[in-house]
């Protein structure tokens, strides 16, 4: 057993010692200074020192270490040969161990044994090292001495080690000491005392001491504390602080003395040495140890606190990943839990390789391996932090791994998954801007991912382009190469004869322009904002150029240009002297396009009369300018194809009608930079009129051709798309002046798209003019079953399941769960009726402008700052400029309803999370993102913060529609639909409404909110929240502004008009209770809240309660039942009176109790009680023998009730016997008997004997419901129905299981003999017996009143005949054969 690992040298350690030192405090280490104190050899006749003095070891007194004289090896074998040749061999053995422990008895004489031995001068220079072992080391290296002085050290060294503590008293023995235990096989109690006292003085050791000490730690763990041990270690094993310091102090001492630069550096490479030391050996432990592994991730993983995580967590998750390919699964798995609640951020993870890279480079591919993995996450902040593995992995590694990280990011970007794209694009561009030289090295594989552009979207596109123009234009001479490709793809690009690569080649044109033009302005910062020089300017331009001149012949191809360009602009990315530029030719190309004189009339044979419409200003008839719409649509033929591809005419510049929008975005943003917002320049463009017709249909639509209705529908649509981009333009003008036509030109959108539904619903094939020209929306189509008329709905040519494609989000959660949709829809006949009452006076169209999303223009996120206005006076000038009128405009109902839809579909795309949000299979993964390229420019910190300035206008809308209704009330003596109440108001207000609640939770919900960098956001919203009750304390808890924003959002319960306002509400006060960490105190007025609103008639002049959609019924009452203090006496409350209620009242009618349950809805009832019933007993823990008494008699009491309810439940099927509640019947009957045999049967087994009476009544109440489960069986067997039937023979298999299952329960309480079986007659639900056994089967029948009888006379053989009610059971197995076939 000689070890031939060494951790200690004694020089070398004094010398480390004494830099340590100075470098840290050690209190630990008590060190003995060499005084110049006497040396004395030990003289006496003991055989022991002899021997040793003839071998070649003189032992010393006191302090002085004992001499090796000759070669270790040499002196082992000379005492082997000395001992073997002895004339009393094997007795002179006991004489020299005996000697031994009586020279261990003096303290100095064993520290002497244990320390390494001094060699003399000339043998230490004849080896050429000074490293000796210890002279007990020695001697455990002889093997005829190894077994008498381990026992030796068994029985003396613990006596040293706890009576005088020589363990801790002096730091040179503590690693000798504990490498010597760490070799050997000790008692566990020995190990288990020893690692204590080690374990207590942890904080204070060396950091040369901790690899010898962190060995022998993990050496003594055992299976049974092993996750104790590990526990503690990672609280104690901090090497933050040993580490950080040195460092610290290495990098001061270089600052202070340049020319001293040895000492410092060798201590902290002396540092980083024991280290990588110490993650050796614990690698090895974890590698060859399981139960190590496990331990340290569970240890890990049972950290709740944030602040509790530590750097070494990180890194040790790392490192166990890398080295024990077993546990990888469940290492992601616990990052990914720590992830999603927080305890694992950015910051840690930086320190982490901050700390500790050195050890960390040396499993790279490991790190890269589990980055790739979190990306495939839907979740974001999982895919967020694997990234940042990437970027720290290539912050801190070396060149190699660079370029690995690269090629990583790279690969994901060609994967074709969206988010894998968009995270690895985002990665790589904080790569670019955090160590540009480096990636410029890389360059040629992020070259690589032009070949892959087709199943890019245009902001991953933009994205890739700007990486590349930023690597090739850095002012570095390895860039020029890159500079020649990116020139070569994009002229390729732009010229292809391929629509879409033209479009690639415009986005990554002007992408490379505003890098060409930024980097150039950023060059000289010492200069201030410089300006492009003649070269740079004439490269700008002369590509711009390009692309324009490329694109001019199409004019979706000019349009893109045009928004690509502005978004330029927008971003403030174009130099002063580019910009002026781009004014000169903007503007006057503009006027030439589409501007034409206000007297100057449209000359041509057009359809329809021409008129000049919607102007704001009263204009005489030789001033003021008209936008020439109609006549140049008709000149372009535009109604013909849909705005596609215009033809091309000779001699002639192309002006489509098409770019009027685009063209005009670029106008006012260029103005806008040039003159810092003002605008007066083209204020003119605000209240002109347009070159219209008259576009009210009225009795003529139906006359109209349909080429006529194609042509109107396309000229509102461009004259829509042209007002959206007025209201983008003039929205943040302060003026009343300005202000009140801006919300003039809302009114105007508002009518325009009241009269564009009366023509689409007549224009079935009608595919609008595009308004959006990035890649995503060329195939874009509008369903065509959206332009049917109701009409013709109601001569039932759409019916079931089609019935959604008119693509209304009110429509869209009529359906159930996927498996009962179809039973649970209205009857045809009730469709029909609902589709005449919903009709009206006057016929309603079914077409949705929701559908048609795509084709009109973006509203800006600055629109909304509309929201802040209230009453705005506007001032009506005379032809003198005097005030002639004045006028006060407000924002109405219609416009704010326009603006809150808007903002709640952004909200949606942005701050919703991805899971939430998943695109159907077969779907266009782009499309849920058309409409929303502006948007996409921001992050979802920027979009929330946006709609967090507007929470306080939008309180004051939300407070205002609650007075409204509460008015509405008051007028009515409480019925908010009473007869004074106007319908198309009421409704208007229940929209704003229900948007500014769903606007309110889609902001509260947003996972950001968890990041800290978002907490300060999270205040702020609640402190709007808040204010509204009172004006709060400016330094509450957020605790404190959670439960007064909860207060405050609770108080519009009282006005809510209709259900879905009523589940938004919940579901956000849900949200706010979310973030407390005090829930349970609001938790049960959320489930009164539910209650309330299920208690409720909700008012319409129509069938309200029928329309109710049954997917947010079944949230409603599912939110009630979890959050109600008692699930079972909430359900036996429903089903036991509500439910009586029902059944007797007439057909129509529904519950007095609960006005939501219908005989319609009944079956969501009945479906989520049956459910959360199910989900409750499970949840119970299953009783023990070691549970008290009143522990037993309660749980027994709880299943008493919840068997009750379950047969409340159950015999609900008699008389509601659809084929859905027999579906959920069979469905949960079957998991609520399962649960009945793991969570209640132990706890039978130990109640019987005390409580028979109790046990016996709660087994016959379950009888009979096994037994109409039974009977269920039967009914779907001989009705034939495979939806009902594929549940059956799962469900018998469960009653017989529980046969066997109460069987065992007798045995076990010694009553064997109460147990019998008997048969079961097969029977349907109304209890008659189904004629379809066999003769031999009917021969062994026996009645069930026999039965009932025997049960009657004893209950013990009551209890028995459940078993044999349910094992009778077993006979059917052939018939149940037949139905799972």
């Amino acid at each position: 057993m000689v070890s031939k690992r060494r951790l200690s040298k004694s020089e070398d350690k004094e010398s480390l010692t004494e830099d340590a030192s100075k470098a840290r405090k050690q209190p630990l280490s008590k060190k003995t200074k060499k005084s110049h104190v006497r040396v004395e050899v030990e003289e006496n006749d003991s055989v022991f020192v002899k021997l040793l003095k003839t071998s070649g070891v003189i032992l010393k007194t006191g302090e002085s270490q004992n001499q090796l004289t000759v070669d270790q090896i040499v002196f082992q074998k000379k005492l082997f040969q000395t001992l073997r040749k002895h004339p009393s061999y094997p007795k002179i053995i006991e004489e020299f161990v005996s000697g031994l422990e009586s020279y261990i008895e003096d303290q100095d004489s064993f520290r002497n044994c244990l320390l390494s031995c001094e060699r003399l001068q000339d043998e230490e220079a004849s080896m050429g090292t000074s490293y000796s072992k210890s002279l007990i080391k020695l001697l455990l290296g002889i093997d005829i001495l190894q077994p008498a002085i381990i026992k030796t050290l068994f029985e003396k060294l613990p006596e040293f080690l706890f009576e005088n503590e020589l363990l801790m008293e002096n730091t040179l023995l503590t690693v000798p000491i504990l490498d010597v235990l760490s070799s050997l096989r000790l008692d566990p109690k020995l190990l288990t005392q020893v690692r204590q006292l080690v374990m207590s003085k942890l904080l204070s050791v060396k950091l040369d001491d901790l690899p010898v000490i962190i060995k022998f730690i993990l050496h003594s763990v055992t299976a049974t504390d092993a996750l104790e041990v590990i526990s503690e270690l990672r609280e104690k094993l901090d090497l933050q602080h040993c580490i950080l310091p040195s460092r610290l102090q290495a990098s001061q001492s270089k600052l202070k003395n340049k020319g001293r630069q040895s000492s410092s550096g060798n201590q902290e490479n002396s540092g980083q040495d024991c280290v990588i030391l110490l993650f050796d050996v614990i690698k090895s432990a974890v590698r060859y140890e399981k139960i190590i592994s496990e331990a340290w991730i569970k240890a890990i993983e049972s950290t709740a606190s944030v602040s509790e995580h530590k750097t070494f967590d990180l890194a040790m998750l790392l490192i166990i990943y890398s080295t024990n390919t077993q546990t990888k699964k469940y290492i992601e798995r616990v990052l990914r839990n720590k992830i999603r609640s927080g305890c694992f951020q950015e910051e840690l993870l930086q320190s982490t390789f901050y700390i500790h890279y050195l050890v960390l480079k040396d499993i790279c591919p490991s790190i890269l391996s589990l980055a790739q993995s979190l990306l495939h996450s839907l979740d974001q902040s999982i895919i967020l932090f694997g990234s940042l593995l990437y970027k720290y992995s290539f912050k801190f590694f070396d060149t190699y791994c660079q370029q690995e990280v690269v090629g990583a990011l790279v690969t994901h970007i060609c994967s074709g998954s969206e988010a894998e794209v968009d995270t690895a694009l985002d990665a790589l561009l904080e790569l670019v801007v955090l160590n540009p030289s480096a990636m410029r090295l890389n360059a040629v594989f992020v070259k690589g991912i032009l070949d892959y552009l087709d199943n890019m979207s245009p902001q991953q596109i933009r994205k890739l382009f700007y990486i590349l123009s930023s690597l090739a234009f850095s002012k570095h001479e390895a860039s020029s190469h890159i500079q020649d490709d990116m020139h070569l793809v994009i002229r390729k690009q732009l010229s292809s004869t391929v629509f879409k690569y033209k479009l690639i080649g415009i986005i990554g044109a002007v992408t490379m322009a505003g890098i060409m033009a930024a980097d150039s302005r950023s060059s000289n910062l010492t200069q201030g904002r410089t300006d492009l020089s003649n070269e740079e300017y004439t490269q700008v331009t002369s590509l711009l150029q390009l692309v324009h001149s490329c694109s001019e012949q199409s004019p979706q191809a000019s349009a893109l240009y045009y928004d690509e360009f502005a978004n330029l602009i927008q971003g403030g990315k174009l130099a002063p002297k580019a910009l002026e530029w781009v004014g000169q030719t903007i503007l006057n190309d503009f006027q030439d396009a589409f501007v034409v004189d206000f007297c100057v009339s449209p000359e041509g044979d057009y359809p329809f009369p021409v008129k000049a419409l919607y102007g704001l200003e009263e204009y005489s008839s030789h001033d003021g300018i008209v936008i020439n719409l109609l006549p140049l649509m008709f000149s372009q033929d535009f109604a013909k194809d849909g705005g596609r591809m215009t033809s091309k005419e000779s001699d002639q510049k192309v002006v489509s009608p098409l770019c009027l929008a685009p063209y005009f975005r670029l106008l006012r943003l260029c103005v806008e930079r040039q003159h810092d917002g003002n605008l007066e320049e083209i204020d003119g463009l605000l209240d002109c009129p347009i070159f219209l017709t008259d576009l009210e249909p009225g009795e003529r639509l139906e006359s109209m051709s349909v080429k006529e209705h194609s042509f109107m529908c396309s000229l509102i649509f461009l004259t829509l798309n042209w007002f959206r981009e007025v209201v983008n333009a003039f929205c943040q003008q302060t003026s009343p002046e300005m202000k009140g036509k801006v919300l003039t030109r809302l009114k105007h959108i508002v009518e325009l798209q009241r009269i564009l539904e009366k023509y689409l619903a007549v224009t079935p094939d009608y595919v609008p003019p595009l308004a959006n020209f990035d890649l995503e929306t060329l195939d874009v189509t509008p369903p065509t079953t959206a332009a049917i008329s109701a009409k013709i709905r109601k001569q039932g040519k759409i019916g079931g399941k089609k019935r959604k494609a008119d693509g209304s989000k009110t429509s869209s959660p009529d359906t159930l769960s996927k498996e009962d949709s179809s039973e649970c829809d209205p009857t045809p006949s009730n469709r029909s009726q609902l589709e005449k009452e919903f009709k009206g006076k006057e016929e309603r169209t079914s077409v949705s402008l929701q559908n048609y999303h795509a084709f009109f223009r973006e509203l800006d996120i600055e629109v909304f700052s509309i929201l802040h206005c209230g009453l705005v006076t506007k001032f009506i000038l005379d032809t003198e400029m005097h005030t002639e009128a004045t006028e006060v405009v407000q924002l109405q109902p219609p416009e704010l309803l326009f603006l809150l839809e808007d903002l709640s579909q952004k909200l949606e795309n942005m701050l919703t999370p991805s899971v939430a949000k998943r695109i159907p299979f077969l779907k266009s993964k782009g499309n849920r993102n058309i409409g929303f390229s502006h948007l996409h420019q921001r992050s979802a910190q920027e979009v929330a913060h946006s709609i967090v300035q507007l929470l306080t206008p939008m309180c004051n809308h939300l407070e205002n529609i609650h007075n409204y209704f509460q008015c509405l009330a008051a007028e009515n003596q409480g019925v908010v639909d009473g007869p004074r109440t106007k319908v198309e108001e009421y409704h208007m207000m229940s929209s704003c409404y229900q948007r500014l609640l769903q606007i309110f939770h889609g902001l509260f919900a947003w996972n950001g909110f968890f990041q800290l960098e978002n907490y300060n956001l999270l205040y702020s919203a609640l402190e709007v929240l808040t204010n509204r009750l009172k004006q709060g304390e400016p330094d509450q808890s957020l605790d404190e502004l959670l439960s007064q924003s909860f207060n405050y959002l609770q108080n519009f319960s009282h006005s809510i008009p209709n259900f879905q306002c009523a589940l938004y509400l919940i579901r956000l006060l849900m949200v706010i209770l979310e973030k407390s960490t005090a829930p349970t105190q609001k938790k049960e007025k959320i489930a009164s809240l539910a209650k309330q609103f299920l208690c409720r008639v909700w008012p319409s002049g129509e069938k309200e309660k029928s329309s109710i959609p049954t997917e947010q019924l079944h949230t409603l009452l599912s939110v009630y039942l979890e959050h109600t203090d008692s699930v079972l006496k909430a359900i036996e409350e429903i089903a036991g009176v509500g439910v009586p209620e029902l059944i007797n009242s007439p057909k129509d009618a529904s519950s007095s109790m609960f006005p939501t349950l219908t005989r319609q809805s009944f079956v969501i009832f009945f479906r989520v009680m049956m459910a959360e019933l199910e989900k409750t007993v499970k949840g119970l823990q299953a009783g023990t023998a070691a549970d008290s008494q009143q522990i037993h008699e309660e749980k027994l009491l709880y299943w008493n009730m919840a068997v009750r309810d379950f047969s409340i439940l159950i015999n609900l099927i008699k008389v509601f016997d659809s084929r859905p509640v027999l579906h959920v019947c069979l469905k949960y009957g079957r998991l609520f008997v399962e649960a009945f045999l793991k969570q209640c049967m132990p706890l039978l087994d130990f109640s019987f004997r005390k409580h028979r009476e109790d046990v016996l009544s709660l087994l016959e109440t379950f009888q009979l419901n096994t037994r109409l489960l039974h009977h269920l069986c039967g009914h779907s067997k001989i009705h034939q129905d495979t939806k009902l039937t594929k549940h059956v023979p799962l469900l018998k298999k469960t009653l017989e299981l529980l046969v066997c299952r109460v069987k065992a329960m007798l045995i076990f309480n010694n009553c064997r003999e109460a147990f019998w079986l008997g048969n079961l007659k097969n029977r349907d639900l109304q209890g008659e017996e189904i004629i379809s056994q066999n003769s031999q089967e009917s021969a062994a029948e026996e009645s069930e009143d026999d039965t009932a009888s025997q049960v009657s006379k004893s209950k013990t053989t009551e209890d028995a005949e459940n078993d044999e009610v349910s094992d009778g059971e077993k006979d059917q197995d052939s018939d149940e054969s037949e139905d799972s076939d």
